[in-house]
């Protein structure tokens, strides 16, 4: 369903990039998916950014905490699951063995929010929706399309986050590669899998979508990104992984079928 003006609990709701150069990342993701920006601000300061695609919005950005940027880590795509309590959830995580990274917090009259680590130490923000609801526009090119985390032990993940914000996971068939699906009762809205290559940590993954994967790639290239995986068929449509200028990572898929409604 591309157009969406609420979230069942446990669904991915909302992605947004913390990066060191702001400016240069809205210009950046402006000139590939053709995204609009509109800043905001809290007396008079910039505070975040969210972009907007035909309209609806479709993605945040911030800035990059400088103790980050001075520790070397990379900008990064965070997924922000829904949640019908914050604190609740919050303190579920806690329960089952996670982290608390940002304690739950009022992002003004938008919502509410924390920061948790899980079992295997990838980060995963929770959002319970005020005014913002979350992305209006989903599963469509240029928009977020779709989430994925990397752990090796994907059973633990899937008790961790049952326990967390009631996610069920199902085995997919997707040919050599094991594959878990994340499911909110039958809608399927995320999947798992370890690591596909060595070296690349534990976290949540970002997918948006592209109408030609190839040529989205030359365009990224073109605007100054690395591809760290080039253009390639899998089950569900082709994919390819990007760097961004600023080094932040995220996929871009053209799906075989797009839902629609």
């Amino acid at each position: 369903m591309p157009h969406r003006s609420s979230y069942a609990e446990g669904t991915p709701s909302w992605v947004d990039l913390s990066t060191p150069d702001p400016e240069a990342s809205k210009a950046f993701y402006a000139g590939l998916f053709g995204w609009s920006w509109e800043d905001q601000h809290q007396e008079g300061q910039y505070i975040y950014s969210i972009a907007s695609l035909d309209g609806a919005q479709v993605a945040g950005l911030g800035p990059q905490p400088e103790e980050m940027t001075r520790q070397g880590m990379p900008p990064l795509w965070n997924t922000y699951l829904a949640a019908d309590s914050c604190d609740g959830c919050t303190q579920r995580a806690v329960d089952a063995g996670g982290k608390t990274i940002v304690e739950p917090m009022d992002v003004m009259d938008a919502g509410r929010m924390a920061f948790i680590a899980d079992t295997q130490g990838a980060v995963f923000g929770l959002w319970e929706a005020g005014t913002h609801r979350g992305a209006e526009k989903v599963t469509e090119p240029g928009a977020f399309t779709w989430a994925e985390l990397y752990v090796p032990d994907t059973e633990a993940a899937a008790r961790f986050y049952e326990a967390t914000v009631g996610l069920g996971a199902e085995a997919a068939d997707m040919g050599e590669m094991p594959y878990t699906t994340w499911k909110v009762g039958d809608a399927v809205v995320g999947g798992t899998m370890p690591p596909p290559m060595p070296g690349i940590p534990n976290h949540w993954h970002v997918y948006f979508g592209a109408s030609d994967t190839a040529g989205l790639v030359a365009r990224a290239r073109e605007l100054g990104a690395t591809v760290l995986v080039e253009p390639m068929d899998t089950p569900v449509g082709a994919m390819a992984t990007i760097q961004d200028p600023q080094g932040g990572a995220f996929s871009v898929i053209q799906l075989n079928e797009w839902p629609t409604g």
